[in-house]
Parts: structure tokens; C-alpha cells; sequence
């Protein structure tokens, strides 16, 4: 138990004061683990926050129109969870009458929740006997005791499931799984980590093998895709068109411009561009280029164009899920962060 008993004893002298760890409240440790999967502590507190403040319990959350919780989201990505606590939201106030559940096997049951922030809710809120995984325990793991299996392999993925089990310590399950990702998150970083001062330097295997750097082990990911927007800046009358983004693509039910996707990245105004966007709006328009900007997602590389269009012809009715809105209202949309960028630095 030496490994356990150096894990609580560096816990609790060097933990951080955060605003989740006052509470065993589930809904507010839902509402933490959802948004830290997405971001770092620093920058996922303010997100959680808000969250709280917008919606203090998870009644207030099933009640939210859809477009409020995106908005909150918008900065963090993969918007898809944002969604999906919503619904998670409306099934605890339909089948469980409004009670967030503790229970391992219950919070499975919920939208978006898979075994580690079933673990992570269930340990925190109820001293469940679940090992918490996360990148800190992997790195952590994988470094003290010298494991070569990539962590993102299905069969890394169980050995290190089966040894965190196997350590967890049962008198208090929830202090240690706090203890251990907080110790990969401080002490055992990804990046230069402090094995002078280590704790555990003593048993560590990757310190002893000169291969701290080396671990933990991840496969190389997939290329990402690239696409190529090019977006069309229609202002009149101090107000600008927008499209709601339907579902089957990304940023769902999102709010961005009318575009126009290409294969390849244009340098400019390429003919073939100049001639789609006449059809759109009308012989006499006019395109001027005001910027082009990069977004990375996950699996996709995203290159947009901004074209400002200038004498232009538009039949709403013929342009799907578009519309005007005020500069007010264009600011209360929920938008990808790319159009959010583009928002504030140039309009």
C-alpha cells in the first residue's frame, strides 16, 4: 500500500482548491467531468461556473432551450456533449424524477456517460468502488510501473483498467482517484514533469530506464481531414445573414454563414468561385476578400475564406435554413468557434 499511502499523503498537502471538490453533489460532478473532458482545469473552470450559475440544478438544465446551453459551450468543442447533457438532463427529471443518480451501473444508463465519468461521478458523490481513469492515471501508471501497451489500444486500455482496479484503495475510493489524477496532473506532467522531487522517484521504472518522456505509449492518430469554406458576408440594413447548421455534419445546430464547401483551397477569387457565388447573389454582386482563417478539429483540418459581398440580390426563400439577424442578435447565437473568431476580429 506504500504506493497508495505516498499518493494520499502528496494529495494532501498539494491539492488544488476547486469548486467541484466542495460538494458530493452528482449533478455538480456531472457538470465538472463533462466539461473537463474538453479542457484544461484553468481553462474549464470559468465554463463551469457559468454552467452553474445558468443553471443551478439539474431541473433548471432539462428546462434550458437548446440554444442557451450551446452558447455556453461555445469556445469548448465537440458540441455533440453539450447535446447530449441536455437530454441526460431531461432523462434524470423523466425517469428518475428529478434525483441525479449515484449508482455505477444507473449512470451508464444515461446519455453521453461512459464507464469513466460513470466512475468518476459515482466515486466522487458516493464513495463508489470504481477506478477513475483518466490521461493523468494513464501517464502516471504507465511511468511508475513501466507499461509499454499504447494507452489507446483496446488492450492497453484494459490492463491499465485492470491494475487501477487492482490499486484502488477501499477505505476511501473517491479520495484516492482524486489523489492519483491530481498527482498526474501536478506532479507527473506530460511535460517536464518534477521526478527530482517525486514522491515515488524511488520505484519509478521509467525514471530508473531513462524513458519518462517515452510514456505513456499512444499509437499515431489518423491524418486529419481538410476542408475548404468559403464563407459570404452579406450586411444590410445593420443586419447580416445567417445559417443554421442542421444535423449530419459538425457543428450541429450551430449558427454560421451561407457557404460555398470546395476540394481544393483557393488562393482567391478563382473563376469558378466568382461564377458560383453570381448564381447565389445575382450578376451585379461583388466579392472582396477580408480574411482566411485555420481551424483544427479532432479528425478534420478546417481552411475558411471570409468574402464580403458587396450589391447583392438575395431571395431569402432560397437559401435553406438562412436568415437576418441584427449584430445584437448575431452576438447571442451559439457559433462554432471558428465564426466566433471571425466575429469579433473583423465585424
Amino acid at each position: 500500500m506504500d504506493f497508495q499511502h505516498t499518493l494520499l499523503s502528496w494529495y494532501k498537502t498539494h491539492k488544488r482548491d476547486l469548486p467541484w471538490r466542495h460538494t458530493n453533489n452528482p449533478y455538480i460532478i456531472w457538470l465538472s467531468e463533462i466539461i473537463l473532458q474538453q479542457t484544461r482545469v484553468d481553462q474549464g473552470t470559468p465554463y463551469f461556473l457559468k454552467f452553474l450559475d445558468a443553471f443551478p440544478t439539474v431541473t433548471d438544465f432539462a428546462k434550458a432551450d437548446e440554444a442557451s446551453i450551446l452558447k455556453l459551450w461555445q469556445g469548448l468543442g465537440y458540441y455533440s456533449r453539450a447535446r447530449n447533457m441536455h437530454a441526460t438532463a431531461k432523462q434524470v427529471i423523466g425517469d428518475y424524477n428529478g434525483v441525479f443518480p449515484t449508482s455505477y451501473q444507473e449512470l451508464l444508463k444515461l446519455r453521453g456517460i461512459g464507464p469513466y465519468s460513470a466512475a468518476a461521478i459515482s466515486s466522487f458523490s458516493a464513495g463508489a468502488k470504481q477506478a477513475v481513469v483518466d490521461g493523468n492515471v494513464f501517464r502516471v501508471l504507465a511511468r511508475y510501473f513501466g507499461i509499454q501497451s499504447p494507452i489507446n489500444a483496446p488492450k492497453g486500455i484494459k490492463e491499465f483498467n485492470v491494475l487501477a482496479a487492482e490499486l484502488l484503495f477501499m477505505p476511501d475510493p473517491g479520495l484516492y482517484n482524486q489523489a492519483i489524477m491530481e498527482f498526474g496532473a501536478l506532479q507527473c506532467k506530460a511535460k517536464k514533469p518534477g521526478c527530482s522531487i517525486c514522491p515515488l522517484n524511488v520505484d519509478c521504472v521509467a525514471l530508473k530506464t531513462d524513458s519518462v518522456g517515452k510514456l505513456p505509449v499512444k499509437l499515431p492518430k489518423a491524418a486529419k481531414k481538410s476542408r475548404y469554406f468559403n464563407y459570404f458576408i452579406c450586411i444590410k440594413n445593420n443586419q447580416i445573414l445567417v445559417r443554421h447548421r442542421l444535423a449530419g455534419d459538425i457543428w450541429q445546430h450551430l449558427f454560421d454563414f451561407p457557404c460555398i464547401e470546395t476540394k481544393d483551397a483557393y488562393d482567391g477569387l478563382q473563376p469558378d468561385l466568382m461564377d458560383a457565388a453570381v448564381a447565389v447573389f445575382g450578376v451585379d454582386s461583388s466579392l472582396s476578400l477580408k480574411t482566411s482563417l485555420r481551424h483544427i478539429l479532432t479528425h478534420q483540418l478546417i481552411t475558411a475564406k471570409f468574402f464580403l459581398v458587396d450589391d447583392f440580390f438575395i431571395e431569402l426563400s432560397k437559401f435553406d435554413n438562412c436568415k437576418w439577424v441584427s449584430l445584437q442578435e448575431l452576438d447571442e447565437l451559439p457559433q462554432p468557434k471558428l465564426i466566433n473568431n471571425f466575429i469579433e476580429k473583423f465585424l
